[in-house]
C-alpha cells in the first residue's frame, strides 16, 4: 500500500469506511483478507437461470449446461443454489437426485451470482467470515429490474452467519480478481465507469479495497470495449491469476478482429506490471476462441472465464477448435486438479459463462495456499 493511502486508512472510524461519498458499513474487518479462488472452499454459490429475456430461444438448453457444471462441482464441494419463486420447479427437476446441491429459496431477477452475490472475505483477527455486499445495478442499469438481485448478497450473509458489510460502491464480483496475497487485478473501463460511480478515482477505489478486502496493490488494466461484452470489460474475461506467480491473459486474435487492439492493450498492461515486480510473474497467454456467434450475434467468449472449485478446473467450451487447446494448456498449468472442458455455448448466449455464474465461499479454517496451479 502506498503511504498516503495508509495514512488515510488510519483516519477512519472502526464502524464505517468513507471515501468521498462511498461508504462501507456497519462494520469493517479488523484485518481483512480476500482469499484466492484456488484456496479451499466451504461451498460454491450459484443462481438458477430463470429469465427468458437473458436466454431468448434457449433457456432450457442453458439450464441443461448450468446443471451439468453444478453436478460436477457438487462431487467435490457443496453447492448452494439460489432458486426461489418460479425458478424452483425447474431447478428441482434438473438436479433431481443430485447430492451435494442445496436449493436456497430466494427470489432473483437473473443468474449472474458472481456479480449480484456477496464477495466473501475473512477477518484474520477472529477468523470470521465477512460477506461484502456491493451495490448492484446490473452493469450500470443496463437490465432492469434488478431489485431482487440486489438483496441476494445480504441474504447470503444471513445464511452463512457471516458479518455483513454493505458497500455503497457500485461493483460486480466479475470486475475483481485477487491472488489472495493483497494484489488485485481490475479494469479502468469497469471501475471508473461514471454510470456506476460518478466521481470515483483510482485512489478512492484503492482505499476502499484496502479497508474492505485487505488489498495492498491494484494492477490496473485498461479493459475496453470488447465486442459482445456488456460488462464494460470485466477482468474475468481478460486476465486471471493461476497462482501467486502466474497470470493467464487472453491472447490477441488476428489483426483483423475488432477485439485485437483491446486484447493487445490488456496483454501489454499485464506484461508491463509483471516485468516490474521484484519477484518474477509469469504471463501465460490463453488462446482467444475467436468469433463465437449465436443467431448471428457475436458473443463474449473467453477461456479466462474458467472456475476453480475444490480439486477442479471448469473450462467453458464453445464448440470451436481452440477448446481443446485451452483445455490442454490448463491441464499442464493445473497438474494437481481435474480439468474439465464443458459445453457453455448456450450459457454464453446470456453473455457469460462458468465464472460469471458462480461465487466461492472460502473455508475460514484453512491454511492459506499459494500454489493454485501446482
Amino acid at each position: 500500500m502506498h503511504p498516503p493511502l495508509l495514512h488515510q486508512m488510519n483516519s477512519f472510524t472502526p464502524s464505517t469506511l468513507s471515501v468521498a461519498g462511498f461508504e462501507c458499513s456497519p462494520r469493517l474487518p479488523q484485518r481483512p483478507r480476500w482469499p484466492a479462488e484456488w484456496e479451499r472452499h466451504e461451498a460454491t454459490w450459484a443462481t438458477w437461470p430463470r429469465n427468458p429475456e437473458t436466454w431468448p430461444q434457449n433457456l432450457a438448453d442453458a439450464r441443461r449446461e448450468h446443471a451439468g457444471f453444478l453436478k460436477l462441482i457438487a462431487d467435490h464441494e457443496p453447492v448452494r443454489l439460489v432458486a426461489g419463486g418460479n425458478a424452483r420447479p425447474s431447478a428441482m427437476a434438473s438436479l433431481a437426485c443430485t447430492s451435494g446441491v442445496e436449493l436456497v429459496d430466494l427470489p432473483s431477477n437473473d443468474a449472474w451470482m458472481r456479480d449480484h452475490g456477496a464477495t466473501f472475505a475473512i477477518d484474520q483477527v477472529d477468523q470470521s467470515l465477512v460477506a461484502v455486499n456491493w451495490t448492484y445495478n446490473a452493469w450500470g442499469g443496463k437490465y432492469p429490474p434488478f431489485d431482487l438481485d440486489q438483496r441476494v448478497g445480504s441474504e447470503m450473509a444471513k445464511l452463512t452467519s457471516a458479518n455483513l458489510l454493505r458497500c455503497s460502491l457500485v461493483m460486480e464480483g466479475g470486475g475483481l480478481e485477487t491472488d489472495g496475497r493483497g494484489t488485485l487485478l481490475t479494469t479502468e473501463s469497469c471501475v471508473l465507469d461514471p454510470v456506476r460511480n460518478d466521481g470515483i478515482t483510482r485512489q478512492r477505489f484503492e482505499t476502499l479495497m484496502a479497508g474492505v478486502l485487505g488489498i495492498e496493490r491494484v494492477v490496473w488494466l485498461p479493459g475496453g470495449n470488447i465486442v459482445g461484452d456488456d460488462t464494460d470489460g470485466h477482468i474475468d474475461q481478460i486476465a486471471r491469476f493461476l497462482n501467486s506467480r502466474q497470470v493467464a491473459v487472453t491472447q490477441p486474435t488476428h489483426t483483423k478482429d475488432p477485439n485485437f487492439e483491446v486484447e493487445q492493450n490488456n496483454l501489454r498492461a499485464v506484461t508491463a506490471w509483471a516485468d516490474k515486480v521484484e519477484d518474477p510473474i509469469d504471463v501465460i497467454t490463453l488462446p482467444s476462441p475467436g468469433v463465437v456467434e449465436f443467431s448471428g450475434i457475436r458473443l463474449p467468449a473467453s477461456y479466462c472465464n474458467f472456475y476453480l472449485a475444490n480439486e477442479l478446473v471448469l473450462v467453458p467450451a464453445f464448440g470451436v477448435p481452440q477448446d481443446e487447446v485451452a483445455k490442454g494448456l490448463l491441464k499442464d498449468l493445473f497438474p494437481k486438479r481435474q480439468v474439465h472442458s464443458l459445453p457453455s455455448r448456450n450459457l454464453l448466449w446470456g453473455l457469460g459463462s462458468f465464472h460469471c455464474l458462480t461465487q466461492q465461499q472460502p473455508a475460514v479454517d484453512t491454511i492459506r495456499k499459494t500454489d493454485g496451479a501446482k
